[in-house]
């Protein structure tokens, strides 16, 4: 059975652009897949309140947000590389890709299914994004404005491809492609005729986008939830506890914190530090169906309060 451990489920977009990453490596994972809405009873035991999907599990280490999954598949599988030469700007290209680009693809594709919306995905949605309601009648309106801005973003990667380069950041594919290709996928597993549209006169994308998708997620294999449970419960966290010295609030090792996301999905998640640094930050939990576990956040769009 694979190590590598993927809690999503199919239609996702975020849990698309890690998928696609398994495929640039070569990987082999396994797959679990959780609720589209909450509740999300065997996940949760993992992430302590953490919500968003995907989740990534590697025996008691729990990997929340595509920016901290993707830097820990980097570090244990560093050949071939999702970053290359731009270890830096490519997870703040992942910043542009997870939020304006994929704000305007929203709207563009619940404006287009709306009628299709089960109630109770918009409820959820909305304790999702509570500062901005899951109005699928606002999306129909700000549709026709989010195509102008979803075109000029997907023009952004014509742009970048127009030297006759196969891959945005150089010859082989990149964070930078799955990060771009996320929102491509999104709208065209959705809706399809939109995204077409959209890319009508671009060419150079649409192949682009078109060789992402052949070369598929890797190896993978179902697990059931409760395979995954039982195998953090059986494991220890390799995170080895350290503080950062140059902490900007003196955060230590030991310390009672609570983290959470600063954009929406504000769910809190508490625990005791066990490690730190510029770009992710290491908590100790217990649960009770899982035992003692480590979940690593990313710093970028992250809060750490203490308490």
């Amino acid at each position: 059975m694979p190590d590598i451990i993927l809690h999503h489920y199919d239609a996702s977009p975020f849990s698309e652009k890690v998928r696609v990453c398994f495929g640039f490596k070569g990987l082999s994972w396994a797959g679990v897949e959780i609720p589209v809405i909450m509740p999300k009873p065997d996940l949760m035991p993992l992430t302590g309140g953490y919500r968003k999907t995907p989740v990534m599990q590697i025996g008691a280490d729990i990997y929340c947000d595509t920016q901290m999954i993707l830097r820990e598949l980097e570090h244990r599988f560093p050949d071939p590389s999702l970053t290359g030469s731009h270890p830096g700007l490519s997870y703040g290209l992942g910043l542009w890709t997870d939020r304006p680009f994929f704000q305007a693809t929203i709207p563009i594709l619940f404006s287009e299914i709306a009628d299709f919306v089960p109630e109770d995905f918009k409820k959820d949605r909305a304790a999702l994004f509570p500062d901005r309601p899951f109005d699928t009648d606002a999306m129909k309106r700000a549709a026709p404005l989010m195509r102008e801005q979803w075109r000029a973003q997907i023009d952004w990667i014509e742009s970048q491809l127009s030297d006759g380069r196969e891959w945005l950041m150089g010859d082989k594919p990149s964070l930078a492609d799955a990060s771009a290709y996320m929102d491509v996928w999104f709208l065209r597993n959705g809706h399809r005729p939109s995204a077409d549209a959209l890319m009508a006169s671009m060419p150079k994308a649409t192949a682009w986008a078109d060789r992402i998708a052949a070369i598929g997620h890797g190896s993978t294999t179902r697990m059931a939830p409760e395979d995954a449970l039982n195998i953090a419960k059986e494991a220890t966290s390799t995170e080895q506890a350290k503080t950062d010295p140059d902490e900007p609030n003196g955060l230590k090792t030991g310390d009672k914190v609570t983290i959470m996301a600063d954009d929406y999905g504000k769910d809190p998640i508490n625990g005791t530090l066990v490690s730190s640094s510029a770009q992710h930050v290491a908590i100790k939990r217990q649960d009770p169906r899982v035992g003692e576990v480590v979940v690593h956040f990313p710093r970028a769009g992250f809060l750490v309060v203490p308490n």
